[in-house]
């Protein structure tokens, strides 16, 4: 449970950067606004685990940078600037189910029955929260939205595969600073020089490149790490119901009672793919009990846990 808390850390966060994007950060500027969060978020890391690639890390975080940072950054730009924040927030809760289709082959995860569970039941809630009829949507942002999840679904799982072995930390600032370096010279090639940003502008950048990102994605592959893919992809269903109530308490969006009864069932989700104390025991069993000798039997564990 532990590594499920801090795993909540990146949902969470994230749930609360389209609220940022969509109020504080220039909506014609999609580029650079990407670049913006991801460098500064990679060297900051950097900074802090001063390790670079080796072997083949060099390509791998080319790969992922492009998948997790360059591709999904600009996409969940332009759906922040498009889309209402409830709604960006819960178009992206599709992932689970697409995380654990993703999983089976690449990782060998096949979906457990609750995790199929606890992805469809978040899934209905989601429809709930966004088929509400309250005001149009806009179909490029929910095509920007779902073109999001599956970029990033493949990237996730990518980087649960290749991350056997390697620190975290620095596997997240690689992918960081390689997704930075994609986007800097296609920014300065479509958008041209960056805008002049006012104080309120430049202290959303930084929220969005130090918490929402930095601290977001190192949580989220340190999960990826330690805990099975669907497990994972249903915690990111706080995702949405961070960006539902944020966008009701601060944006002053109205929160209908099917909204509600939507957000009910998203956490029923998660809390059905959680991990079970039957697979966690059995996780730390031992695989093979030492035979007897012949003085007599070997204790083990003789203590509680």
């Amino acid at each position: 449970m532990r590594w499920v808390a801090l795993t909540a850390i990146a949902p969470v966060a994230w749930g609360t950067n389209y609220f940022v994007t969509h109020e504080f950060l220039p909506a014609d500027r999609p580029l650079s606004g990407a670049a913006l969060r991801a460098l500064p978020a990679g060297l900051v890391l950097l900074a802090l685990c001063r390790q670079r690639p080796r072997g083949a890390w060099w390509w791998r975080s080319a790969v992922l940078g492009l998948l997790n940072m360059s591709v999904f950054f600009v996409l969940v730009y332009a759906a922040s600037q498009l889309l209402p924040t409830s709604v960006a927030a819960t178009v992206m809760a599709v992932s689970p189910l697409t995380m654990m289709l993703i999983a089976w082959p690449l990782v060998s995860e096949r979906p457990r029955t609750a995790h199929l569970a606890g992805a469809v039941t978040g899934l209905g809630g989601v429809c709930l929260m966004l088929l509400t009829g309250v005001e149009d949507v806009s179909v490029p942002g929910v095509l920007a939205s779902a073109a999001a999840v599956l970029v990033s679904s493949l990237g996730h799982v990518l980087a649960k595969r290749w991350g056997a072995g390697a620190d975290v930390l620095a596997s997240t600032a690689w992918q960081l600073t390689a997704g930075g370096l994609f986007l800097l010279p296609a920014a300065a090639a479509v958008e041209g020089p960056p805008p002049a940003l006012s104080a309120p502008t430049l202290l959303a950048f930084g929220y969005v490149a130090l918490i929402a990102t930095a601290l977001a994605f190192a949580a989220w592959f340190a999960g990826l790490k330690h805990l099975p893919a669907g497990t994972v992809a249903l915690i990111g269903l706080l995702n949405p119901v961070t960006g539902v109530l944020l966008g009701t308490a601060v944006a002053g969006e109205v929160l209908t009672g099917r909204q509600l009864c939507g957000l009910g069932l998203v956490l029923t989700g998660v809390v059905l793919g959680r991990p079970g104390r039957a697979a966690g025991r059995a996780a730390r069993r031992p695989l093979a009990r030492p035979k007897s000798t012949a003085g007599g039997s070997v204790s083990i564990g003789s203590g509680g846990e």
